[in-house]
């Protein structure tokens, strides 16, 4: 079986979702995950959009980039962050849920709430986001049509 290449992984937060930023990071490095954290950098009170915007940008950059964005509840941040162009932002919840916003709809970007967080759920729900697989087929033909949407409304990508 071909071995697959390890995405550079592109991490974000707002001050609600900062200690489970900080709280991922060691998680990634035992994966042995290259990452690259654009904030924030303390829990002092900043805006969800801002960061979600910052991490989108980077994970456009390259065919080999994800992103993991958390915030409060991850669904402002998950809001945000699909407004850009080309970014898929599933608000998981759960194993199920990260292994099918990959299997199915692609995922470029895992977002997770930060208030409260069960570190034991989000070591396995990243583990999970990881190690699946996009299905492709049916599901490609679907990720297709969110491009055309794109496309179509927003007049990009």
């Amino acid at each position: 079986m071909k071995e697959r290449i390890k995405p550079a992984v592109v991490l974000a937060a707002d001050h609600a979702g900062y200690e489970n930023k900080e709280f991922i990071k060691p998680i990634l490095d035992k994966m042995g995950y290259q990452f690259e954290d654009v904030g924030t950098y303390n829990k002092e009170s900043v805006d969800y959009p801002d960061y979600a915007e910052k991490m989108a940008l980077q994970v456009l950059k390259s065919e080999n980039k994800v992103g993991i964005l958390t915030c409060g509840t991850g669904i402002g941040a998950a809001i945000a962050a699909n407004k850009i162009p080309g970014i898929r932002a599933a608000l998981v919840n759960s194993e199920q849920e990260a292994v099918l916003s990959i299997e199915h709809n692609h995922a470029n970007v895992l977002v997770l709430g930060g208030r409260p967080f069960d570190r034991e759920k989000v070591k396995k729900v990243i583990s999970a986001w990881f190690q699946a697989e996009f299905h492709g087929g049916r599901h490609l033909r679907r990720v297709k049509k969110i491009e055309n949407l794109e496309k179509k409304y927003c007049g990009q990508k």
